[in-house]
């Protein structure tokens, strides 16, 4: 659907509104109004127009009322104004020599287009990958572009998914974006929601039933797509899934909260979305990975559709996120209840998912299935992403509340891990300056409404924070949340980064890091230790100190392996100077890998 140049340099528009009779298409050609009534049937509704240049805008005319393109390819003056024809067949791409990167060699940086620089745009990213693939990153997650009301939102409130944000560079910025960074050797993969609509500027329902009241999500009315009229609903989203592998090169999808896709057909949609573009990445012969964030613990996402699965690439496993934050931070809240054992950390290296199966006290049910022997590198883990940080009421970072020996500790149980670990922006350096949920709404009520709603979810949390609470419509909030991107070298921020770097170089070269199949963990006697076997034969051992005490060095078998690396090495801004001697002792919150040295190799 939408408006699609045609061979012959025509803009044909095709239009699903099974309910009205009669929309007009309405286009500004040189500012001069013109009308055209489309033809319909059953449902669809079409025109065809000649010599219309990009940018030419245009609006569908339905009982008196003019609204954007449900499908509109680009909104340069917002979610409420006319749609603009653009062409992203027409862009001069220079990555042809691009193969795109593995599932098993993937490390994701999920980033905030709005935050990430000063300027907020596209193209604004694109002087900063060199620093991203210099730390070791080898794709960037970007957050949803699809357009939302006004310039500040973290974009799960888009309501025109086929158009990148107007305020970010629109499409042509999104273009250059990823073919920029495939020339830096970075794959992109970008976040899309199809789960709900944002509240403002969603005039889908106009059109067609693209919402049902059989199922409801925590963010508004579910998107049909098992009901009546269902079937277009459907390829709309798959063909927006297509659009941006197609004709935007992206590497790649996360879906957003699909355990809010409501589906109960027998060909379930991410299935179908995931075979629509498979057959692309085929096609180009290259890789493209769609990975869904789920809190489902269902590893039937990953299982190919031979082995009645969804064939998704990888799927996201937030319970290693969940251990990490109980054990070190001391969360409790929620289903944090649920976590803050080290066997609880032990599982999730193991068998990634903790409840596999198992009673969940929180739930007050069974939750999961187990994960089996599937490979690790389709499991993503993180101790930092925009929803656990954003979600806390001040937004604040966890670099302003954790010791600098935690944070260490936190990146090396993260970098270990056999799964693919995925980082926030900034997390590397060990950003200040907050990460809050912010909006730009016009909306007076809905501004009220987001207000109020924020301030009682909190206080139900056990929260007082009256007007502390950060005003998510203020631009100042929005503006906090801007990276400070500074790492100096004999700082903590510069020290921090090169643990990470350092971690990252292992990953891709060390032989047991980059085994995902076999990894093995257990807690050691003393309730504050614990070891991470991975590999086979010349394995690697990583102990760790999970306590804010020093605690003798375990009677563990280490045979001829020497210490490759301590988080608390004084390269890190650590108390410990000896980096090759069997220690008495691990230092407070220390993680230590002892293995051959020609491992590094």
């Amino acid at each position: 659907m939408g408006a699609l140049r045609q061979p012959d340099g025509s803009v044909e528009w095709t239009l699903w509104a099974p309910l009205t009779k009669q929309v007009t298409l309405v286009v500004w050609r040189e500012a001069e109004r013109q009308s055209q009534v489309m033809t319909g049937c059953e449902g669809y509704h079409r025109a065809r127009l000649t010599n219309l240049p990009d940018g030419t805008r245009y609006a569908y005319q339905v009982d008196g009322q003019q609204y954007p393109d449900p499908a509109s390819r680009s909104q340069p003056d917002g979610v409420h104004e006319p749609s603009a024809v653009y062409s992203p067949e027409r862009f001069e791409w220079h990555d042809a020599e691009w193969q795109g990167v593995p599932r098993d060699e993937l490390v994701i940086y999920e980033l905030h287009v709005g935050t990430f620089t000063p300027q907020g745009t596209f193209d604004a990213v694109i002087p900063r990958l060199p620093a991203l693939k210099e730390l070791g990153v080898t794709a960037i997650e970007i957050m949803p572009v699809g357009q939302f009301p006004g310039g500040r939102n973290w974009g799960y409130d888009g309501v025109l998914p086929y158009a990148a944000q107007n305020t970010y560079g629109g499409p042509a910025g999104l273009q250059r974006l990823v073919d920029a960074a495939h020339q830096a050797g970075l794959a992109v993969l970008l976040d899309v929601v199809y789960n709900h609509f944002g509240p403002e500027g969603n005039y889908l329902s106009k059109f067609g039933p693209y919402f049902t009241h059989a199922y409801h999500t925590p963010w508004g009315d579910a998107v049909n797509f098992d009901g009546p009229d269902s079937d277009p609903v459907r390829q709309y989203v798959i063909d927006n899934a297509c659009m941006w592998v197609r004709d935007f090169h992206c590497d790649g999808l996360r879906l957003d909260a699909v355990h809010a896709i409501y589906d109960f057909g027998a060909r379930p949609l991410l299935a179908e979305i995931s075979a629509a573009v498979q057959a692309i990445a085929k096609e180009q012969t290259r890789p493209v990975h769609v990975i869904a964030e789920s809190d489902q613990n269902d590893p039937r996402l990953i299982d190919p559709p031979e082995k009645y699965g969804f064939g998704l690439t990888g799927v996201w496993a937030d319970e290693f996120h969940h251990c990490v934050r109980a054990l070190l931070a001391g969360d409790n809240q929620g289903y944090f209840q649920a976590f803050g054992s080290i066997d609880d950390l032990a599982q999730a290296y193991e068998r990634v998912f903790v409840y596999d199966g198992r009673y969940s006290s929180v739930r007050k049910r069974r939750h999961g299935a187990p994960i089996g022997v599937r490979d690790r590198s389709q499991l993503v883990v993180c101790i930092h992403n925009h929803d656990q940080i954003g979600n806390r009421a001040l937004g604040d970072r966890s670099a302003t509340y954790l010791s600098e020996n935690i944070q260490r500790l936190a990146c090396g149980l993260l970098l270990i891990s056999p799964c693919t670990p995925m980082l926030f922006m900034g997390e590397e350096y060990g950003e200040r300056n907050p990460f809050p949920f912010f909006c730009s709404f016009g909306d007076d009520n809905l501004i009220a409404a987001v207000r109020k709603g924020r301030r009682e979810e909190f206080a139900s949390l056990g929260f007082a924070w009256g007007e502390e609470l950060p005003d998510p419509q203020a631009e100042a909030t929005f503006e906090s949340a801007k990276l400070s991107w500074a790492w100096p070298s004999g700082e903590f921020s510069g020290r921090l980064r090169k643990l990470y770097r350092d971690l990252l170089t292992a990953r891709k070269k060390w032989r047991p890091l980059k085994d995902r199949q076999h990894t093995t963990a257990r807690p050691l006697p003393g309730d504050a230790l614990l070891l991470v076997e991975r590999g086979t034969g010349d394995s690697l051992v990583a102990i760790a100190n999970l306590s804010e005490q020093a605690q003798p060095f375990p009677e563990v078998q280490l045979g001829n392996r020497q210490l490759l690396l301590s988080t608390e090495a004084a390269d890190y801004g650590g108390a410990r100077t000896s980096q090759n001697e069997r220690p008495a002792e691990l230092l407070p919150y220390e993680l230590m890998l002892w293995g051959k040295r020609e491992q590094r190799t």
